[in-house]
């Protein structure tokens, strides 16, 4: 039987190890930091400076108040505010459905082919998914025409009307989007110890009992990961209703959205103060609600 090493040459190798482990880290770790500082703080920083300032000097919040009267702002929060709780609302319950119904599919081929399918349209960028949905929104030549005609739509014009937009732009990012959390919460319920759904079953829990009383919770902290995420992003509402504009002819106005309206205010009004002041307002409201959903969902709570 080999001798036991000293209590000091196990400690020198544990640090060994950890220090080895701490480089490996940093090296990961310093190409993210280099590209967050050059493309997302810097960038924040100057767009604060221009908020603040008029031609160098200092103006304190009057480029904010400038853009609150503007008589285009709040119709664009309203429009956006609209579009975050029908998409948020579809996306949390859709895709922790799926997801549950596709970790229940015993055979391991057909739940890794639905995993992929689900996965496919994430793999197309936002501009290209929307130019597909211009087809498929369109019943002159959409495949689903029947569908679209038994609705009363005869005209791509008639779809993406004011009162249903934000319902039609929440499907086209729930279609692009929502396969990649199908996969993550997946990988969530993966997480959850067999130990544990067997007693649920031997205890007389079906699928829905199941879910609703194990997995779920469980998957409390990813639901918040997706919902901060998906916030954050559906904030920045920019391609979709830009493409929708142009093939629309103008009913879908070019203002539609905060970021629309702050490209306005940036590259036809040459007004890069304004456009900044929207900027922070959006990047205020996204790290508020951000904070609140991270402690509610106890992100980052230890199990």
């Amino acid at each position: 039987m080999p001798p036991t090493p000293p209590p000091a040459s196990r400690s020198h190798r544990r640090g060994s190890v950890e220090r080895a482990q701490g480089r490996i880290g940093l090296a990961f770790v310093t190409p993210y930091a280099l590209f967050l500082l050059a493309f997302g703080l810097l960038p924040t920083l100057y767009a604060i400076y221009l908020a603040f300032t008029k031609k160098g000097a200092f103006v304190g919040f009057a480029n904010f108040l400038k853009v609150f009267k503007d008589y285009r702002f709040l119709p664009a929060v309203e429009h956006v505010g609209i579009f975050l709780v029908v998409w948020l609302v579809a996306l949390v319950l859709l895709v922790v459905v799926l997801a549950i119904m596709v970790h229940s599919i015993g055979m391991r081929w057909l739940s890794g082919t639905m995993r992929f399918v689900y996965y496919i349209p994430g793999a197309l960028a936002g501009a290209s998914s929307v130019m597909l949905w211009l087809f498929v929104l369109d019943p002159t030549v959409s495949p689903v025409a029947f569908l679209l005609e038994a609705m009363g739509f005869d005209s791509l014009v008639s779809v993406v009307q004011a009162d249903r937009l934000p319902f039609v732009l929440a499907i086209i990012a729930f279609w692009t989007g929502a396969g990649g959390w199908i996969v993550v919460m997946y990988g969530a319920l993966n997480n959850i110890p067999r130990e544990v759904l067997e007693a649920a079953r031997v205890d007389g829990a079906g699928p829905i009992r199941t879910a609703w009383s194990i997995q779920i919770p469980l998957m409390r902290k990813w639901i918040a990961y997706m919902v901060v995420l998906s916030f954050a992003g559906g904030t920045q509402l920019f391609v979709e209703p830009r493409v929708l504009a142009q093939a629309s002819r103008g009913v879908v106005s070019q203002d539609y959205s905060l970021n629309q309206l702050a490209f306005l205010y940036a590259f036809k009004q040459s007004d890069f103060n304004g456009s900044a002041a929207i900027s922070l307002v959006l990047l205020a409201v996204a790290l508020v609600l951000s904070i609140v959903f991270v402690f509610k969902g106890g992100l980052f709570e230890r199990a």
